[in-house]
């Protein structure tokens, strides 16, 4: 039997590179606008286009999807050729994931700052977007087995197995969570609501960090941290352990970002006994890792690619113990909600996506362009400047989300909150964002070296687009050799390991979904709970396209802290006819859950008009546009009868004459604002915001009303 001759494709590698290190610097750039926005809100420059709320889910966006997702296809290209010994299946099909996944990245760059947002976190596309997501991810997975299928190693590597664990997850998530009812090209409702939606967006958002973020740079790990030391991997019996336990236990602990709130209880205890168990996989990975440097440890202090290596592998294993350690329900009652959070993400975020990628970069690149590295100094710069920059984000963050935490459950010896305006805490953080943006800055400066040194060692060389290689073809039948490991078996049969990890991630999936789903005593109803006026549920979609979730809560927890001061604790019935849910993430703002009624209409036009008349020192940026902005009704029959699909109870033909109640409501609240001599028409925006502020929260006291009378 003689060596067959073939060529690895390089040019494929270099573009997802190219585009890794080009959406780094704009996803990083948009995330300092962000973070300067949160001391000096006149950082969006009084564009609607730039605020927080809108350009905050295209930071994250093209942080996650654009910077790593490349990333991912860049490392995963690489090493699946050389694993496999085989050309990639399809240049067409690279081709095509390649610029495929290059046009979903600027549709969201169009899309989110024009304010067409799902809301979802981490899921903000559109619907059609969601689709082209979908087509390409299929063409990636046909791509990846099909060179699966014509390999020369029968054997597939821990890293493959990751891989492809990746691949079946992320379409398990995606699907799901993007079951959504179109109703225009660029505006749709979510299928769940209010709880159902809480949890499976959670599911899927914590997911999306395991099997996104997580499990393809662990394959990475695997392939190139050996390469890059020399060493083969300290363990192949932990990495069979590390990999089973970790895509098994993973999918169950979405419920620890929901604490608190009105999912079920046995729901959020699942949450936080996996999310407690989960400590064990993640850190037999990073100890796999490091202990494959036993040995090497000089060279870590002479090959700035190991020290990036080691420094991001330490990250996981920090983000890895404090994501736990937050599941704990005594502490997440302090940390979430707060920069506490921030500072979690951020850590595994920039050190262990970032240090990782740079690595690969700086190993990668010289490689098929078989040259040196241009600079090792500017790559030492790099690796220091950004390990600072970490430090400089993270621990004023820490620090700020402990003195939120403290500061907002703190009673005085009266038995009063000592702190009960909310903007004394901002007021307090601000040192700190200040210093988390410095920080953010020192490591953005850090990747523009990078960028420099890397186009300077490309130019220093010539790229193999088409890398000779050879090796034996694959033996048609396999005979098993003594000694065999039982893994073995289910590692040289590509189809049957992924069907058993789809089986292992969906137990967790089903159990935790199902019931909720599908058991409505799981949701119940409140009778005084109505659905939203047509005026109302505009004013919600505008809500919605400004981002305002992403500062603001919907959701009072049972701690005094909070019922003192936002007012009585939430319901799981108050939120049964919102598509979606608005729960929120993080607190930059006070929670909006029981904000009808607590101030006149005056108080909220003036307040987005400009903030600061109302709130001195206020970090939310001006809404004035939607002064001016008319309110576009011809979209209201079209809601209401989606709204009606999906189960709320608007009367058959109601949106015949839905207009007609908008039209009465907001000459209401237009007549009152004139009252107080502010002169604006009915038809604006601002008045179908002021009408859905307004509501929030009423539902409740009308069934204590009721409940009084009788």
């Amino acid at each position: 039997m003689q060596p067959e001759k073939f060529y690895y494709d390089n040019k494929i590698v270099r573009n997802f590179g190219i585009a890794t290190v080009i959406w780094g610097i704009i996803g990083m750039t948009v995330g300092l606008i962000v973070a300067i926005q949160l001391f000096h809100p006149a950082a969006n420059m009084g564009n609607q286009y730039t605020t927080f709320g809108r350009i905050r889910p295209l930071h994250t966006n093209a942080v996650i999807f654009a910077f790593v997702g490349n990333a991912i296809f860049m490392g995963v290209y690489y090493s699946l050729q050389r694993l496999l010994k085989a050309r990639m299946f399809s240049d067409i099909l690279s081709s095509i994931h390649f610029w495929g996944w290059q046009l979903i990245i600027v549709s969201a760059v169009i899309t989110l700052p024009l304010g067409f947002t799902t809301s979802h976190e981490y899921a903000e596309l559109e619907w059609p977007i969601d689709i082209a997501i979908t087509l390409i991810w299929v063409v990636f997975g046909i791509n990846m087995f099909g060179t699966i299928f014509k390999r020369r190693e029968r054997h597939l590597y821990v890293a493959i197995w990751f891989y492809i664990a990746t691949f079946v997850t992320i379409a398990v998530l995606h699907i799901v969570n993007s079951f959504e009812l179109p109703i225009s090209a660029f505006k749709s409702y979510y299928v769940y609501a209010g709880v159902q939606d809480a949890l499976v967006q959670w599911w899927y958002g914590h997911n999306a960090v395991a099997f996104f973020l997580t499990t393809p740079y662990l394959g990475m790990m695997y392939y190139f941290l050996p390469k890059m030391a020399n060493r083969p991997i300290y363990s192949y019996k932990l990495s069979i352990l590390h990999f089973w336990a970790l895509i098994f236990i993973y999918i169950w602990a979405g419920p620890h970002h929901l604490l608190y709130t009105t999912l079920p209880e046995w729901a959020q205890s699942l949450g936080v006994a996996f999310s407690i168990m989960l400590i064990a996989p993640s850190w037999g990975g990073m100890i796999n890792g490091l202990l494959t440097l036993r040995g090497a440890w000089d060279k870590v202090r002479d090959d700035v690619v190991l020290k990036f290596m080691v420094v991001g592998l330490t990250a996981y294993g920090m983000a890895t113990f404090e994501g736990p350690l937050l599941s704990l329900k005594q502490v997440n009652a302090i940390g979430h909600f707060t920069d506490w959070i921030i500072a979690h993400v951020h850590v595994g975020a920039l050190g262990w996506n970032g240090f990782l990628t740079f690595a690969i970069l700086y190993w990668l690149i010289p490689r098929i362009y078989k040259t040196e590295l241009y600079s090792k100094k500017m790559a030492a710069f790099h690796f220091w400047i950004g390990t600072l920059g970490i430090l400089f984000y993270a621990v004023p963050m820490y620090w700020s989300g402990f003195t939120q935490g403290l500061m907002l459950k703190e009673f005085n010896a009266e038995g009063m909150l000592k702190y009960p305006n909310f903007l004394e805490t901002t007021m307090r953080i601000l040192p700190m964002h200040v210093m988390r943006s410095i920080g953010g800055g020192m490591y953005l400066l850090g990747v523009i070296v990078m960028a420099y040194n890397l186009c300077r060692t490309a130019l220093g060389g010539k790229l193999v687009a088409n890398e000779a290689a050879e090796a034996m073809p694959l033996e048609p039948v396999y005979v098993k050799q003594t000694g065999d490991h039982w893994h073995r078996l289910l590692e040289r049969k590509p189809i049957q390991l992924m069907i058993v990890s789809l089986l292992v991630i969906l137990v967790g999936t089903f159990v935790e979904l199902m019931p909720t789903l599908t058991i409505s005593s799981n949701i119940p109803t409140i009778a005084s709970v109505k659905p939203y006026t047509p005026l109302e549920l505009q004013g919600r979609d505008i809500y919605i396209r400004e981002g305002c979730v992403n500062c603001h809560s919907q959701t009072v927890r049972p701690f005094r802290s909070e019922t003192e001061r936002y007012g009585e604790y939430s319901k799981a019935g108050e939120f049964v006819y919102d598509h979606p849910f608005l729960w929120g993430s993080k607190r930059t703002g006070p929670d909006l859950q029981r904000e009808g009624g607590k101030y006149g209409n005056a108080w909220h036009y003036n307040h987005l008009m400009d903030p600061r008349l109302m709130s001195p020192g206020s970090i939310m940026p001006n809404y004035d546009w939607l002064l001016n902005q008319t309110l576009d009704t011809t979209t209201t029959a079209s809601k209401i009868n989606a709204m009606r699909t999906l189960g709320v109870p608007y009367a058959i033909g109601y949106d015949k004459i839905a207009n007609r109640d908008l039209d009465k409501q907001a000459k209401a609240i237009a007549d009152n604002l004139g009252k107080d001599h502010i002169k604006v028409k009915s038809d604006k925006e601002i008045v179908a915001i002021i009408a859905y502020l307004q509501r929030l929260g009423t539902d409740i006291k009308a069934n204590k009303t009721v409940s009084s009378n009788k």
